[in-house]
């Protein structure tokens, strides 16, 4: 079916088929992105120099919403490559491993182990569950017999107590 030139059935076009595209967009893209990709397809097609009637709307728009979709991937790589180098021109590189450096590291490595092993029994086990077992607080949970709620407060005073042990250190 060929359909008549884009200025005329603008309005129709995004009633008919924006739902379809913002479906599209929120499986590929950031939901804060969705709207302007949807409106960015419907721009390209008004501001299209289009010779002949399009035979099938929904691949045109389609196609378009692909081609959005890479430019801008390609302009946000762009930019990520833009601000990488300046931010590579504006930071001077860290002093090197020096030896000194390198027992400073060492010693604060020992105070966290430290802070760790004194927590109370309770609190270290969860604490080395998510922290060096990646498990979630429900597993957590799970695992030692408690609720959710019991691993969130075990683990809030964990980590107040590691912080205090810390800042009491120096």
């Amino acid at each position: 079916m060929a359909v008549p030139h884009p200025d005329r059935d603008l309005a129709a076009w995004m009633t008919a088929y924006g739902p379809g595209l913002r479906r599209y967009f929120r499986r590929r893209a950031d939901d804060a992105d969705v709207d302007d990709l949807v409106q960015e397809v419907f721009l390209r097609l008004q501001s299209a120099q289009l010779s002949a009637p399009i035979d099938n709307v929904e691949r045109y728009l389609f196609t378009a919403a692909r081609n959005a979709l890479i430019s801008r991937h390609r302009r946000q790589k762009a930019r990520g490559a833009m601000l990488h180098d300046e931010l590579e021109d504006g930071i001077e590189i860290a002093e090197q491993r020096s030896p000194e450096r390198i027992v400073i590291g060492q010693q604060e490595y020992r105070r966290v182990l430290d802070a760790i092993q004194n927590l109370p029994p309770r609190a270290r086990e969860a604490f080395q569950y998510h922290r060096f077992e990646n498990l979630t607080y429900q597993a957590i949970a799970q695992r030692m017999g408690i609720s959710k709620e019991a691993v969130k407060e075990l683990m809030h005073r964990a980590l107040v107590r590691i912080v205090q042990e810390m800042e009491s250190d120096l």
